[in-house]
């Protein structure tokens, strides 16, 4: 088993559910510190999904990481501006899936998380910038590591207000200005 590393993403609404089974959300938002000072910078999954596309496959839905447990598909899986967005469907034909879609819509699990291979990083102070993941798997999680991605009641990609949108862009170019000014 290749050794990945594992970036968790969490509170804020913005994972959703709807049925019991679709799921969709931010599993990775770019230009944000998470607890273990990783900051994901945007373009930062774009090889990595054309290579998956030019080979016909997808990135993996799993529970709590174990890749003995798949529990879904992921039907979707693109950046944009915000981030890492994915929406897919827990099997809920599969034993696992039935306890993940009855555990999320009580609430008593809600975030996100990513299993990837770091290609390019770079070290800024504390912060280590990932310029470049080799995206394996979106897992469906207890307890995550960024503080922006969980579960709510629909289906649709959040509509950032241009406010909220401008804000974000504002944080990646102050963010961007920093690491130049440093080094």
């Amino acid at each position: 088993m290749i050794d990945l590393e594992r970036k968790f993403c969490a509170p804020g609404g913005v994972l959703n559910v709807t049925d019991g089974s679709v799921v969709a959300g931010y599993a990775s938002l770019f230009g944000q510190a998470d607890q273990g000072g990783d900051v994901v910078e945007p373009g930062a999954y774009e090889a990595s999904l054309a290579a998956l596309a030019d080979r016909g496959c997808r990135v993996k839905m799993l529970w709590q990481h174990d890749p003995t447990q798949p529990i879904g598909v992921w039907d979707e899986v693109h950046e944009d501006a915000r981030g890492l967005w994915v929406k897919g469907r827990i099997l809920t034909e599969v034993a696992r899936g039935r306890e993940a879609a009855a555990l999320l819509g009580a609430g008593a699990i809600d975030g996100l998380s990513i299993g990837y291979r770091t290609k390019r990083a770079a070290k800024s102070g504390a912060v280590r910038r990932l310029s470049e993941i080799e995206l394996w798997e979106v897992s469906l999680v207890t307890f995550p590591m960024l503080s922006q991605a969980r579960v709510s009641a629909k289906a649709e990609p959040p509509e950032p207000s241009e406010a909220a949108w401008m804000a974000d862009m504002a944080a990646v170019l102050r963010a961007a200005r920093d690491e130049l000014a440093g080094g």
